[in-house]
């Protein structure tokens, strides 16, 4: 059963693995110093190991793109994703500002209430940007990292925070158009396969969370993560770089980039899109086992 705290159109999901992944979502209440009430933060836990994976999703996502991925790493290893603050199904409380700061502070709440053990950390898009941050701020906490077409170079949005209203409330809405008409589109003519369709409703089910709005615009109007990239030569964890070649979202041009400027690193291409934890799984798994078991 799809847990109740999860909006209503989760009831429309059809795929076996996406369903399965909704009703396997948990939530628990965070207290952080941000807020006097915790923050109610949704997760998903399966398998068991000594160093367990965490995974952290891209911008605007949620841990719904980590459903085909997930339950293969759980299989070999003890695997947690978790929604960001501001992100996904996780609480969105007023008062608080939806910044890089925030978002670390809150998921290393999480990471010391529910798991309080070094991590292999992996991060998609966005995400990546959010776990070199957090391993830099926490490096205790994070035992390897994993890249996934990493946000770090390019990929931000510096330019947020020239957004001033009405400019940002319109920016945020028409990112939020953009993502309804595509589903719209797809289910409308019917010219997408079943997976495919399937990603573009994960894809929106977050958007009806309250305060998605107010979130997004302060992220977006903070500058993200436009300031990470001379971090980078920082890091000091052993570092695995996964790419898919064919991204046509950053490109391929960082992966090299991260090589070069993370010592202990080493990079492997995919045959896949900006997203290979939905377009190749099964691959992206086993590049994960390798680099933890070795």
């Amino acid at each position: 059963m799809i847990p109740a705290f999860l909006p209503s159109q989760f009831q429309q999901l059809n795929t076996a693995n996406a369903i399965a992944f909704a009703e396997s979502i948990q939530r628990c209440a965070i207290a952080t110093p941000l807020n006097q009430q915790p923050i109610a933060t949704t997760f998903v836990h399966q398998g068991n190991s000594q160093v367990p994976i965490l995974l952290i999703h891209g911008f605007d996502s949620s841990i719904l793109e980590f459903r085909r991925l997930l339950p293969l790493l759980a299989k070999f290893s003890e695997t947690w994703a978790v929604d960001l603050l501001g992100f996904g199904f996780t609480e969105r409380l007023s008062g608080i500002p939806y910044t890089p700061s925030t978002i670390k502070t809150h998921l290393y709440h999480f990471w010391k209430t529910a798991i309080n053990r070094p991590v292999t950390l992996v991060g998609a898009s966005m995400g990546g940007a959010t776990a070199i941050d957090f391993t830099l701020t926490y490096p205790h906490c994070v035992k390897q990292l994993i890249l996934i077409n990493s946000v770090g170079y390019t990929g931000t949005f510096p330019q947020g925070r020239f957004l001033f209203p009405p400019l940002d409330d319109w920016a945020v809405e028409f990112w939020r158009q953009r993502k309804l008409q595509a589903l719209f589109l797809g289910t409308t003519f019917a010219n997408l396969n079943l997976e495919d369709l399937e990603s573009l409703r994960c894809a929106t089910l977050h958007l009806e969370m309250p305060g998605w709005h107010e979130a997004m615009k302060s992220f977006t109007t903070s500058g993200g993560y436009s300031d990470i990239a001379p971090q980078i030569k920082r890091l000091s964890q052993k570092t695995l770089i996964l790419w898919g070649d064919s991204d046509d979202e950053i490109g391929t041009a960082d992966a090299e980039k991260f090589q070069r400027d993370i010592v202990r690193s080493q990079l492997v291409w995919l045959k896949s899109g900006h997203i290979p934890q939905l377009q190749q799984p099964e691959m992206t798994a086993v590049q994960i086992k390798l680099f933890t078991e070795s």
